[in-house]
C-alpha cells in the first residue's frame, strides 16, 4: 500500500460538500397528546425511529430540533408504534405501503454549490 502523503501546500484545499451546503435546525412538532412515546423516522436517519427520540412538550403535544442539510427529505412520525404522516405538513408523497410520506424541501442558501 503506497504512503499517504501531506497535502500539496501549493494547491487551495478541497471544501466537503458538507462545507459548502450548511445544516439547518429544523424542529419537527406532532401536536399528538395521547401518545406515551414519539420518534421521527425518515430518509436523513435510515428510517430508523430509535434514532429521534421526540421530546414531550410542557404544552402538550412533542417535538424533535433536528440538523438537517439542504434537499427532500421524507419522514413520518412514530406515536406508540404507529406510523403517521405530519398533520402539519400538506406536502406529503405516496410510499410503497399504501399510505403518504411526508415531505420537507429545505433549500441550499444562496451564495452555496452543490
Amino acid at each position: 500500500m503506497k504512503p499517504r502523503t501531506p497535502a500539496d501546500p501549493s494547491r487551495p484545499a478541497r471544501r466537503s460538500k458538507a462545507a459548502a451546503t450548511p445544516s439547518r435546525k429544523i424542529r419537527f412538532k406532532l401536536p399528538y397528546t395521547e401518545a406515551k412515546e414519539v420518534f421521527i423516522a425518515g430518509t436523513f436517519n435510515d428510517w430508523h425511529p430509535a434514532m429521534f427520540p421526540m421530546i414531550e412538550s410542557r404544552s402538550g403535544g412533542w417535538h424533535k430540533d433536528l440538523m438537517l442539510p439542504p434537499g427532500v427529505h421524507e419522514y413520518l412520525f412514530v406515536a406508540d408504534g404507529r406510523w403517521i404522516a405530519d398533520p402539519g405538513n400538506p406536502q406529503t408523497t405516496p410510499n410503497p405501503f399504501g399510505g403518504v410520506n411526508s415531505v420537507l424541501e429545505i433549500p441550499t442558501p444562496r451564495g452555496t454549490s452543490e
